[in-house]
């Protein structure tokens, strides 16, 4: 909910485990192979691949550019654990999404925290071999609630806090058609926050004032004096000067600018900013509190 970006140079960040995640069933199979099925919310498969366990090539793929990135999340595995996979028989791994593959909701940080506990290591240790995040979807991923989460001296610092505001009725998640690059876009835009710390101790201010108010006005006001310091700090307009101007509320980018979900603050009611939304074509809007844990 907030700091993106700005957490890596130690900002602190707000985040929201979601109600729908990523399962992981994992068998001994015959063979010396690890074959991985990947299933969408509807039980389809969208990726395969057969994986030799003697040099974690691809014997077999439906797609190379995916099987690449898991033979790096198992090497990095076994690097930091070294017995990991060592034994003689294969393995049968079938992972099943609960959302559809391009909501963009944590597929890669759900998978790295059950890689870690399959390879009994700390997921974080693996993230941060194989991602340049700032591993806050990991504490998602292990969290009950909302969670403060902050990186700083190579140090990571996150707790649960409540959050149960009157008006969580009045916030929605919409899906902006495009699942965005948040690898590509941590890279183009993290460093600009280096070294600025008036913007990176006013987002940290921001986040502890979210986590305890109470008010829709004065929440509503955080979100969108967020919005403004990151937008002058990356050098883009935020989504609501883009796409959503003359939306009755505030709107707020969710992760990677650009992409993914937004989360839209309106007290004018569901009918409103159902019809809104679905006028301008984004028709996935989610309910707050259907949404979180």
């Amino acid at each position: 909910m907030t700091g993106e970006y700005a957490v890596l140079h130690g900002a602190k960040a707000i985040a929201f485990p979601l109600s729908k995640g990523q399962k992981m069933l994992v068998r001994n199979a015959r063979g010396s192979d690890l074959v991985w099925e990947a299933l969408d919310e509807n039980g389809d498969v969208w990726f395969d691949a057969q994986i030799s366990l003697y040099d974690f090539s691809a014997v077999k793929t439906s797609d190379e550019e995916i099987a690449g990135r898991l033979q790096k999340i198992l090497k990095s595995a076994v690097r930091l654990n070294s017995e990991f996979l060592s034994t003689w028989s294969g393995f049968k791994v079938e992972t099943q999404l609960e959302f559809p593959l391009n909501w963009g909701l944590g597929s890669s940080s759900t998978l790295l925290s059950l890689i870690g506990d399959w390879a009994y290591i700390n997921p974080f240790f693996l993230h941060f071999e194989v991602s340049n995040g700032s591993g806050y979807d990991i504490a998602c991923a292990k969290a009950n609630g909302p969670i403060m989460y902050q990186v700083k001296n190579d140090e990571i610092q996150y707790s649960e806090f409540g959050f149960s505001p009157k008006f969580t009725k009045n916030l929605y998640f919409v899906y902006l058609n495009v699942k965005q690059n948040t690898e590509s876009e941590v890279k183009q835009n993290a460093d600009k926050f280096k070294g600025n710390t008036k913007a990176i101790d006013r987002i940290s201010e921001i986040s502890k004032a979210i986590s305890t108010n109470k008010s829709f006005v004065r929440f509503s006001e955080l979100l969108k004096e967020h919005e403004d310091i990151i937008s002058k700090v990356i050098g883009k307009k935020t989504v609501q000067e883009e796409r959503f101007l003359n939306f009755n509320g505030v709107i707020k980018s969710l992760g990677a600018w650009g992409g993914d979900f937004v989360l839209a603050a309106s007290n004018e009611g569901d009918d409103y900013v159902k019809k809104y939304f679905k006028k301008n074509g984004y028709h996935t809007i989610e309910k707050f509190d259907d949404f979180v844990l």
